[in-house]
């Protein structure tokens, strides 16, 4: 195998791998400890009165998360087209997905943004506040969630679990502040951290300089594409907030349609508050996409609240429908911006 495939492309099959083994792993796991049939012959989301809700809820999901980058580039004086922006909703869901806690989504979204004339400090700037808008709207409620649902009553490492999540948000919450307010502090530690390959020699001292004047140069058009949004146009900061929280709501309505449709009563604000603490604890997943920890956080939220049947296909339904069919379509667009990019190039 290392003779066929290059390194990059060994990583990548490697994260696909990982991807697809917990994401069947763990529900397979849920299942055979709580016992249950699967009840594929009695699933009602065949009907299709759900499944037209299904699409359109799709279609709004997807569509909010180009508006919420589009409104945020125009408080950032940068007019890219809502049309070129939707592909990057797929390539982002593709790309995130592949790599541990959606590394590998910021840099694509920034190397796409570059392509349609956006500077690298601003597009950092613009994908990180679009990022942290979503943050903000998920952190913020949580510790209201744990108090009004206790989600893990009964259980030894719920008091353990809830007091490490709360840590590690903060430190996540701390991480941003000190990005915003003290970018001074980040522009010397990637300057200390080049100069570790200067002292062994792996890049010139012409090389090093470069580097320097390029982490300066995009680190000032980050600051001042961050002062930008805070003294931008109203109307587009409310419209970028009002798209992020519309994303949101439909991420985390999902669960409940799937249980719909499924015969299974629900109480709608309960589940939506269990999915968005799912989501608090997929951000710190180290695994590609959050596999199994996504699975597993749904499943223990859910546990009580669902019958062992139905819960491991709410689980599988709502991976599918928020992750693998965005993934799916990403395939085939990554695949059209790359060799757009390249025919572009030989052109050149």
């Amino acid at each position: 195998m290392s003779r066929v495939l290059p390194q990059g492309q060994k990583r990548i099959l490697a994260s696909v791998l990982l991807f697809l083994a917990l994401s069947l792993a763990v529900p397979w796991i849920i299942h055979s400890r709580l016992g249950g049939e699967w009840p594929v012959l009695t699933l009602q989301v065949w009907w299709p009165g759900w499944m037209a809700v299904c699409v359109l809820m799709l279609l709004l999901y997807y569509l909010a998360d180009g508006l919420r980058l589009y409104f945020t580039l125009r408080v950032l004086k940068q007019r890219v087209p809502l049309t070129s922006l939707l592909p990057l909703v797929f390539l982002n869901l593709l790309v995130s997905n592949l790599t541990p806690m959606a590394t590998g989504g910021g840099i694509a979204q920034v190397w796409y943004l570059r392509r349609h004339g956006v500077h690298m400090g601003t597009a950092t700037a613009a994908t990180t506040l679009r990022t942290l808008q979503s943050v903000l709207l998920i952190f913020l409620p949580v510790p209201l969630l744990i108090i009004w649902l206790n989600p893990l009553a009964g259980t030894g490492f719920g008091e353990t679990l809830e007091v490490t999540l709360a840590l590690v948000a903060g430190v996540y919450l701390l991480f941003f502040y000190i990005l915003f307010r003290h970018v001074r502090w980040v522009i010397a530690t990637l300057e200390l951290l080049l100069r570790l390959p200067a002292h062994f020699n792996w890049i010139s001292t012409t090389r090093l300089g470069y580097w320097r004047f390029k982490i300066r140069r995009e680190m000032i058009r980050f600051v001042t594409a961050m002062n930008l949004f805070l003294r931008g146009d109203p109307i587009y900061i409310m419209l970028s907030l009002a798209f992020t929280a519309v994303f949101l709501l439909t991420l985390f309505s999902f669960p409940a349609l799937i249980l719909v449709g499924l015969g299974q009563g629900i109480d709608y604000f309960e589940t939506l508050g269990l999915t968005s603490m799912t989501t608090f604890v997929m951000y710190f997943a180290p695994t590609p996409g959050a596999a199994g920890v996504a699975e597993g956080a749904l499943g223990t939220l859910f546990s009580d609240r669902v019958s062992a049947s139905n819960l491991v296909l709410m689980i599988l339904l709502w991976r599918f429908l928020t992750i693998h069919q965005g993934m799916l379509i990403g395939v085939p667009v990554t695949l059209h911006i790359l060799l757009r990019g390249h025919a572009n190039a030989k052109r050149q």
